[in-house]
């Protein structure tokens, strides 16, 4: 009769977090507001905050937005929080910017708010090879609340991974 296969990676005390998991429900949607402008340079109040007032801002309800201005015009601060006043009713986070620092806010909210109590004293494995656009800037915050607590750190997959960090 044959050995029995034994898991020892399901019986080890390795623990593994995959930020996949973690990744919010909702449309990105980035507002490029060059549109809005005068010549596609110039902001008009009178006509931006009417342009404003006659847009469907429901049409963004629970997407993750992202505000930018693909031209090179001189969009004052203000305009962008006017924007935000119009749209908080309905988006789920608004950031100005592209969708890559769209994903980084949305990412440092979520690892703020992220229980890790169960590595704590364990050997971790932060999975790698994502189909979400999981930013960069996630790992590197995971790792600073990860290193204080975990025995190690390694990145990859339980078969394949990289050693980050050991506790001594």
């Amino acid at each position: 009769m044959a050995d029995e296969i034994l898991n020892r990676v399901a019986k080890s005390s390795l623990k593994t977090i995959d930020l996949e998991d973690y990744y919010p429900k909702g449309i990105r949607t980035v507002i490029d507001i060059k549109d809005w402008l005068f010549h596609e340079l110039i902001l008009k109040e009178s006509d931006f905050r009417e342009h404003l007032n006659n847009h469907d801002w429901s049409q963004y309800k629970n997407h993750f937005i992202a505000l930018t201005c693909s031209s090179d015009a001189i969009i004052p601060s203000w305009a962008y929080m006017l924007i935000t006043t119009f749209i908080a009713p309905f988006a789920k986070k608004t950031i100005v910017g592209n969708l890559t620092i769209l994903e980084t806010s949305i990412f440092q909210d979520i690892l703020q708010k992220i229980n890790l109590e169960e590595f704590k004293g364990k050997p971790v494995i932060i999975k790698g090879c994502a189909n979400k656009p999981i930013p960069e800037t996630a790992y590197i915050q995971l790792i600073e609340k990860l290193q204080p607590i975990a025995k190690s750190i390694m990145f990859g997959e339980a078969c394949s991974t990289v050693p980050l960090f050991k506790r001594k």
